[in-house]
């Protein structure tokens, strides 16, 4: 495959996966990287690059990265060029001399595998795997953990015990590697998943490339060993061990317990092997960044991937948020809770279209000028995002700097959340060699989630702060961080009514401020109230009662107050037509089982929603929520 007007460059820096900074002929150009993996060992300051100018005028950047010489070759790093060679060399039947014909991007499973094949004999299924990183002649893949890696490897187990041919070809973007290698230490379970598959029959192959300036050509076959040890704290070598988790020989003389400076480089090197693979993560533009952000206030984030996922395939930008209707955007949150961050998220989309013309800013300070955008989302958005210094404290970081520092200040109070973004925009400031922020930031974020655990069972024998950790070494972990007595919740008695006739069924809409605002509700009465009370109240309203039913009590719980609900189903003659006059006025006739698919409602309604023909999961933690 070729290259069309290929210009060369220098590297000056990387700010995120998705953008680099060049030096051309003397001036500095924003240009797009096409590959999303780390490639640090290949984008070194000053590095000689290649770029292909683009012939889409409305682009932001006028240049994609596609190849870096490192120590006197060229290295492709074009994450599309693989499959475009590949294509090319298959065609060449030197792989399948009775090749039929070749199928791209063919859906098996739950997965896209890059080709569909057949031969005169065989129906082939091939995941190609583009190879970038060299370490003393050996190529090794991943360069950074991946699920889908992993995925793509177990479909195509199940195509081979299916009866199907099963292929995992590494296209090695590179000459002069002597053999490939599974990266058992970045990935253990990828290494793990291709031993499996060689057992299951598929086929594991490698071939490196000639690679000049403006083109990229599949070459020879290189040798694949699958005997790599796969590092785990159990079985890996001392030595192995020591060399990734970065707190060893007099690194570790220097640590001194407490200190921040002492965290980045141990805390970097275990995020690079143990990082959770999250979909914002993958794709980090500030879009996305900031909608996962707001999702993951008071979440799990088990409990956000599928409304991410949701959300962003029906908003897929800015403008798309700024402009759907408040009804459907409530309806997309459902379930999500604290629905006041879905209406924030709005109104900020739309200052963004305003104000910044479609642009979300780059800056902490413009930032938090945006609806909903505190402290810590903006120190996300930027560091992350944009690659900027600047913090991003959240619970998991105030724990675990709580520990580490054995500091007394309650974790709850905004003074301690300011100093601590305080001392830490000054590491930042200081650490001339931290120049990974957005990693720095979600590393803290993943230790605090995944090791430093709330509770009195953290698990330091996993955590590469453990060696500075002051709370560690007195064996007080638990002690730490402290907290502010909870406030007792406030109980509210409540009574839902579930009025049908044969058609038509009935919903209120909520005020458009306060508790629950603007989304749809059973209508009720405040306080416990009996069988007789609910006819009495419903009789003066001009409904002719059928039937009363008591249903189960239920309970939901917000963050500050508790809802006990009494409930009744209540069958009527008709609901309409009708005048409606007083507390009918904000009633809603709707079809029942249509209900649930048009109108955002709130999940404290979930114990009598079936009675409405709407079936909704079991509330999850996040939709225990105030507003």
């Amino acid at each position: 495959m070729r290259y069309e007007n290929i210009v060369k460059g220098r590297f000056i820096q990387r700010p995120n996966r998705f953008v680099a900074y060049v030096d051309i002929e003397g001036r500095q150009e924003k240009v797009h990287v096409k590959n999303t993996g780390r490639c640090r060992e290949l984008l070194v300051p000053d590095a000689a690059v290649y770029l292909e100018r683009s012939n889409n005028t409305s682009r932001s950047t006028a240049y994609d990265l596609v190849a870096v010489e490192k120590e006197g070759r060229i290295v492709n790093m074009d994450s599309q060029a693989p499959n475009r060679a590949v294509l090319e060399w298959l065609w060449t039947k030197r792989l399948f001399p009775d090749l039929v014909s070749v199928r791209p991007e063919t859906v098996y499973g739950n997965s896209r595998i890059d080709f569909y094949i057949e031969t005169v004999t065989e129906k082939i299924f091939m995941e190609v795997k583009g190879v970038t990183l060299e370490e003393e002649g050996e190529a090794r893949f991943p360069d950074a953990p991946s699920e889908r890696a992993v995925k793509h490897v177990e479909e195509l187990i199940r195509a081979r015990q299916e009866g199907y041919g099963a292929i995992v070809l590494f296209v090695v973007q590179m000459k002069g590697v002597s053999h490939l290698v599974p990266n058992a230490v970045t990935h253990p379970e990828f290494a793990r998943a291709l031993r499996r598959a060689v057992s299951a029959g598929v086929r594991i192959l490698a071939y490196d490339c000639r690679v000049t300036m403006d083109s990229l050509t599949v070459a020879d076959a290189v040798p694949v060993s699958l005997t790599a040890p796969v590092c785990s704290e159990r079985n890996a070598p001392t030595a192995l061990l020591e060399k990734f988790n970065g707190i060893s020989g007099n690194i570790k003389e220097n640590l001194r317990k407490g200190e921040l400076s002492a965290i980045a480089q141990p805390l970097l090197k275990w995020y690079d092997m143990h990082r959770r693979i999250l979909p914002w993560r993958e794709d980090p533009v500030p879009y996305h960044v900031w909608v996962s952000e707001i999702m993951l206030q008071q979440t799990r984030v088990e409990a956000v991937k599928p409304y991410y996922k949701r959300f962003m395939e029906e908003l897929p930008d800015v403008a798309s948020l700024a402009q759907v209707s408040s009804e459907r955007l409530l309806k997309l949150w459902e379930g999500l809770g604290y629905y006041s961050r879905a209406r924030n998220l709005q109104a900020a989309a739309r200052q963004i279209m305003e104000e910044y013309g479609g642009q979300m800013p780059d800056t902490r300070d413009e930032l938090m000028k945006l609806k909903g955008i505190g402290s810590y989302t903006a120190g996300a958005i930027a560091s992350i995002a944009y690659g900027k210094r600047e913090p991003a404290v959240d619970g998991n970081v105030l724990r675990v700097l709580s520990r580490l520092r054995m500091d007394d200040g309650e974790i709850t109070d905004p003074k301690v959340k300011q100093r601590v973004e305080r001392e830490l925009a000054q590491l930042f400031r200081d650490a001339a060699d931290l120049t990974r922020p957005g990693d720095f930031n979600q590393a803290m974020m993943d230790i605090g989630a995944q090791v430093c655990i709330p509770g009195s069972q953290p698990r330091c024998g996993e955590c590469p702060l453990r060696e500075c950790c002051m709370a560690h070494e007195c064996h007080c972990e638990e002690d730490y961080p402290r907290k502010a007595a909870k406030k007792k919740r406030v109980v509210e008695e409540k009574t839902v009514l579930v009025i049908r006739d044969d058609n038509l069924a009935v919903l209120r809409r909520r005020p458009d401020k306060g508790l629950l605002a603007g989304m749809y509700e059973l209508p009720g009465l405040e306080g416990y109230r009996s069988a007789e009370e609910v006819n009495r109240y419903l009789a003066d309203l001009g409904l002719k009662i059928l039937r009363i039913q008591k249903l189960a009590d239920s309970r939901h719980i917000f963050t500050h107050r508790e809802w006990h609900m009494r409930g009744y189903m209540i069958r009527v003659d008709e609901l309409e037509p009708r005048p409606r006059t007083g507390e009918t006025e904000e009633w809603l006739f709707v079809e029942p089982g249509e209900a649930g698919e048009r109108y955002p409602i709130p999940s404290a309604y979930a114990a009598y929603l079936p009675y409405l023909d709407i079936r909704q999961g079991k509330p999850s933690a996040m939709e225990q929520a105030e507003i």
